[in-house]
């Protein structure tokens, strides 16, 4: 008899996770999260898991109410109790994956903290992690033992750009820095098949050490082009505002950026109000809480990734292919 699938979303993730459900057709199964006086907690579904396939939704971010930490640790105790209550197989469905930046050591004795990561959830009982988009694919699937589903929003990127980009616009696909040639290169690709267009990619120098971010040169012709970077985050935005000046003074008639998670720490209205980037262009992996109280939230624009995500969990269920959703 084939298992049910189930679908919860944490507390933190409900309005993601509603837009998943809601493209699937179903309801999100009830559960409890149970705070203590003294700061503890539980979580538990309220809903008969046995010998079901269950999915449970969670971007890990830290916002003005919870730490990056504390949402990893209410999934790992829900992932676990839903192992206990006999569930046969759960994912954690993590839209943006928290500590996925420190994937090797860049000092002696620094920590890899994305293998860590690895290990909390396969200690919970996770078989299967789905995400998007992580700062380093390979050292993602070389740090899980457990399976690895990964999704890419190039799609939904080029979905929103194509209709603004006409054939008679010069375009440069850009990384910001040469450790994001590949997904640039992927990108480049996927726009080029669309416009029927061969791209050029082009890069930007970035060093960093101790916090310090330093390199404006850019490596290939820009002038007179709308140039599209493309990243996997926006952080302090920093990193977008130096490419953006830098490209405008190389001769770039037009800049846009595209990147998968949105956020925005820092002061957004002094980092991305830079004139030189018209356009930034983010999923909704993280909601845009940090831009409420901005002007730049104007220049900004959120995409829904919760349709990939549901045609995936989807897949994942039927036994259909998640590498399909992919290709171009």
């Amino acid at each position: 008899m084939k298992s049910i699938m189930k679908i919860f979303a944490l507390h933190n993730s409900r309005g993601f996770g509603e837009l998943v459900a809601n493209e699937l057709g179903v309801a999100l199964g009830e559960h409890e999260e149970r705070e203590f006086e003294d700061g503890e907690h539980k979580s538990r579904p309220l809903e008969n898991v046995r010998n079901q396939d269950v999915f449970v939704i969670q971007s890990l971010y830290s916002d003005y109410e919870k730490s990056v930490n504390d949402k990893l640790c209410r999934l790992l105790f829900f992932l676990s109790a839903l192992k206990d209550a006999s569930a046969r197989r759960v994912t954690a469905v993590v839209p943006y994956l928290c500590y996925a930046r420190k994937d090797r050591k860049t000092k002696p004795r620094d920590p890899v903290t994305t293998r860590y990561i690895a290990r909390l959830f396969e200690a919970a009982g996770a078989d299967c992690i789905l995400t998007i988009d992580v700062h380093n694919i390979q050292a993602f699937q070389n740090a899980f033992r457990c399976t690895t589903e990964h999704l890419e929003a190039k799609k939904i990127f080029a979905d929103f750009l194509i209709p603004q980009l006409t054939t008679d616009d010069a375009i440069v696909i850009m990384s910001p820095d040469i450790g994001g040639i590949k997904r640039a290169e992927q990108f480049q690709q996927s726009i080029s098949k669309r416009l029927n267009q061969e791209l050029p990619v082009a890069f930007m120098e970035k060093y960093r050490s101790s916090g310090e971010v330093w390199g404006e040169k850019v490596a290939g012709d820009v002038k007179g082009k709308t140039v599209v970077i493309i990243d996997d985050l926006v952080s302090s935005g920093g990193t977008l505002a130096r490419a953006g000046v830098a490209c405008k003074r190389a001769g770039a008639k037009k800049v846009l950026a595209v990147a998968t998670h949105g956020i925005f720490t820092g002061e957004p209205d002094k980092t991305l109000q830079e004139e030189s980037l018209q356009q930034i262009i983010v999923t909704n992996t993280i909601p845009p809480f940090r831009l409420e109280h901005t002007q730049v939230k104007e220049k900004v624009k959120i995409l829904n990734a919760a349709p990939l995500f549901a045609e995936a969990i989807k897949r994942m269920y039927e036994g259909g292919s998640v590498a399909e959703l992919l290709q171009d």
